[in-house]
């Protein structure tokens, strides 16, 4: 019998057992062990179960196969729960890990204005200026007004160049953010050549997608960290699991004042989870 799940808005979509799976196979579980988690869930759900208990039921059942699970966050959740400066920094460097040459935070001049962009990225002999946009509630898609933006400041750009006013030739936008697209903003960026880069899309290319190939995990992914201890991290320039799971203890402690005993406990856990991971 069809049974009905209820998303985040509040809107009804049929279960999907296979979505189960996908998920425990993203979190590195074998075909075997997603088959029979997916299985036990599907057993075990009423009609009109919201998905974020899915997720709870999903994560408590491959804790017992990945004990590194109980120490996580979902990452949708633990990217929600940066701030947007540290996310900007986050994705400066998870494109360059994918092979693209940034420069942050730039000012270029336009026909009309000066323009401040979250970077500029190289790649392909492309070139492209990056605009970040971070939400702490992961279920609020991106909208259409970001993507006029990011056309209004390519244009100005594009005629500055024109002008002499700046000497750096755009090849394109791009919007990275933390959250799906609306459908107006993916119909206009088709139009106007913005490639988007959100939560699950492009296919094969999202940043999700781009997170789990490298595995570049942010540091609020991780449990039993407190908003003031990922402050201080933070300050550090420790934004990445894999940057807190090479750390000394000690030596860290000493530089961001957070109890020796609980670094030893986060360096540990990120250090679990990068291993099962791998």
């Amino acid at each position: 019998m069809a049974i009905f799940v209820t998303k985040a808005d509040g809107t009804k979509q049929l279960f999907e057992r296979e979505k189960i799976v996908k998920t425990c196979l993203r979190m590195r579980a074998s075909r075997e062990v997603a088959e029979k988690i997916a299985k036990e869930i599907e057993m075990g759900i009423n009609e009109g179960i919201e998905t974020k208990k899915i997720l709870q039921m999903i994560f408590r059942q491959l804790s017992k196969y990945k004990p590194s699970v109980k120490h996580q966050i979902c990452l949708r959740r633990g990217l929600s729960l940066m701030k947007p400066k540290q996310f900007e920094r986050f994705i400066r460097i998870l494109l360059s890990e994918h092979g693209y040459k940034v420069t942050p935070n730039q000012i270029i001049r336009g026909r009309c204005v000066e323009h401040e962009v979250d970077a500029v990225a190289r790649k392909n002999g492309e070139t492209f200026i990056i605009e970040v946009k971070h939400h702490f509630n992961y279920h609020t898609p991106t909208g259409l007004d970001e993507s006029r933006i990011a056309r209004a400041v390519f244009e100005d750009v594009i005629e500055g160049f024109n002008l002499g006013l700046n000497s750096l030739k755009i090849d394109k936008s791009m919007i990275v953010v933390n959250t799906k697209f609306s459908n107006h903003a993916r119909r206009y960026a088709k139009c106007r050549q913005i490639h988007l880069v959100g939560w699950s899309s492009p296919l094969n290319q999202s940043l999700q997608n781009m997170i789990e190939e490298k595995k570049l995990y942010p540091i609020p992914c991780l449990k039993g960290l407190n908003t003031a201890a990922k402050e201080k991290l933070a300050t550090a320039g420790i934004i990445l699991l894999n940057q807190l799971a090479a750390e000394n203890a000690e030596k860290l402690g000493r530089q961001t004042r957070i109890p020796i005993d609980t670094l030893a406990s986060l360096i540990k856990k990120a250090n679990m989870i990068l291993s099962e991971e791998s």
